[in-house]
């Protein structure tokens, strides 16, 4: 494979995954999936970024981004020791 075309997937990968980001936090539901609302969001986050109060806010929301995808993997995958009690 070409070394574009390498590229080229995992550029595409990672759009896939951001636009799955999108609809696992529930925005696109929320929204109705309404892009120009979504975008509009988006633009907000962004001009919060840049602002004074911008590494506050990027703290917070990687602490809650991290809880959430540690409570998803909780009730995704089973422990050995939550196996061990179904077993019991």
């Amino acid at each position: 494979m070409r070394t574009w075309q390498v590229e080229r997937r995992k550029r595409t990968r990672h759009l896939i995954e951001l636009g799955g980001l999108v609809v696992k936090s529930g925005i696109a539901d929320l929204t109705g999936d309404d892009r120009a609302m979504i975008y509009g969001a988006m633009i907000w986050v962004a001009e919060k970024l840049k602002s004074d109060d911008g590494q506050r806010a990027r703290t917070l929301w990687a602490e809650k981004g991290k809880q959430a995808f540690a409570a998803e993997q909780e009730t995704k995958t089973p422990t050995t020791s939550q196996l061990q009690q179904v077993r019991a």
